[in-house]
């Protein structure tokens, strides 16, 4: 059975350790060196870019996230060992973890991280579908020749280079399709490379939890639940038209997937919808200054974002959560779409105020959508408002000052009240 040594690439027929390097982070399959399509997985990626900034958390359980109100945005390894979980309450967090370490998101150092772990995978394939910041399919069929190694050999490579040039690790999920390729890179995370060969599908998905099924929540789980289907086998004795006559187009997924059929090519031009932050408070807020530099922190971090990706909105969007739990959204349109957060923070600030009455909030949130490519301008040629150009230049300056010196080196006085 063909066999690949994680460590230093060493092909081989078969066996549990290298013939090379003598290592036992090996991967091995009939079919390992014929698939193409892949999932990668940062592991705990925003955590490991914490624990790699400051080596002092190395060994620490880390939390990022912010708030006794707040969610966990993610948690390292050792914090999971307690259970902690991301999108869990802060407070049920540190309930199961009274020692961690929580650490404020920093969404310029993630976003830096993730540009250069999408330059590796560009040496590879340009077929890159990105899900996030820290995740990715990837499409290798055709490039064992301008390669000379196989899929798999690059694969593992990739994550090598991860580690040793940035610090970084990944696990890595290779399958004959999106669907199957993203549930085996969760299968033996972290640092992990799964294959689930075509000739194994049926036998890998018999038993499964319906949940396994990307897409199927808590909501999706208790319909099925209640139409007796709680695993891949009770979805496999449901015919086609039953299916679509219950769920709708979504059966027809179901149909499909639980049979680990998925078509979906990679897309590398997949469109991105809308950038969005938000931030829950300790205590309700009504102060309309700390909300204010909470809406511009926010704005710097969609600004952030959005530069990263190359795009600007038209729409600015100001979300507030009232303590009732009641949500309120306000929208302002732009007459030029934007990157920068001085405009995006400009048109919320107003929306914000038009909404203070309705206070205290529990939460505030900030995006843009309406996207379109970035053409480096970012505001409006507006004779009321001449400072609009030297603000945007300012900004494209300290983006500069940041890149090279770091997140902190430059701070608007607005952002520490």
């Amino acid at each position: 059975m063909p066999a690949l040594c994680r460590d230093c690439l060493t092909q081989f027929p078969a066996g549990p350790r290298c013939p090379a390097c003598h290592s036992r982070r090996v991967v091995a399959g009939a079919e390992l060196f014929d698939l193409s399509i892949a999932h990668m997985d940062c592991d705990a990626f925003y955590a490991s870019v914490e624990k790699r900034d400051n080596p002092a958390l190395r060994d620490k359980p880390v939390i990022v996230g912010g708030g006794q109100r707040g969610v966990v945005t993610t948690a390292c390894y050792i914090a999971r060992i307690h259970g902690v979980r991301s999108a869990m309450p802060m407070f049920k967090a540190l309930q199961l973890c009274p020692e961690a370490v929580v650490v404020k998101p920093r969404f310029e150092a993630y976003v830096t991280a993730s540009r250069e772990i999408r330059a590796m995978m560009e040496d590879l394939t340009p077929a890159i579908e990105p899900l996030s910041l820290d995740e990715a399919f990837l499409d290798l069929s055709g490039t064992q020749t301008l390669h000379g190694a196989p899929p798999a050999v690059m694969l593992a490579g990739l994550v090598r280079r991860m580690e040793r040039e940035l610090r970084l690790s990944g696990s890595i999920g290779l399958s004959h399709n999106k669907f199957l390729a993203k549930i085996a890179s969760d299968l033996d995370k972290p640092r992990g490379f799964s294959v689930i060969a075509k000739a194994d599908t049926d036998a890998f998905l018999r038993g499964k939890p319906v949940g396994i099924i990307w897409g199927v929540g808590a909501a999706t789980r208790a319909q099925l639940e209640r139409a007796g289907i709680s695993t891949i086998d009770d979805l496999l004795r449901w015919d086609q038209t039953d299916l679509v006559a219950r769920f709708g187009s979504m059966g027809l997924r179901l149909y499909d997937l639980a049979r680990g059929q998925d078509t979906r090519p990679v897309s590398p031009d997949r469109a991105v919808k809308s950038i969005s932050k938000e931030t829950t408070f300790g205590a309700d807020l009504s102060d309309p200054d700390l909300l204010e530099a909470h809406l511009w922190r926010l704005a710097e971090q969609v600004s952030s974002r959005a530069k990263a990706r190359g795009l600007a909105g038209r729409v600015v969007t100001v979300k507030l959560k009232r303590a009732d739990h009641r949500s309120l959204t306000r929208r302002q349109s732009l007459d030029t779409p934007t990157t920068l957060a001085d405009t995006i923070w400009r048109s919320a600030r107003p929306l914000l105020a038009g909404a203070l009455a309705q206070g205290p909030f529990r939460l505030i949130g900030v995006g843009i959508s309406d996207l379109t490519a970035d053409d480096g301008t970012g505001f409006a040629l507006d004779l009321l408002d001449r400072d609009a150009a030297k603000r945007a230049t300012a900004e494209r300056t300290m983006d500069s000052l940041r890149a090279r010196f770091g997140p902190d080196a430059v701070i608007k006085g607005r952002s520490l009240r």
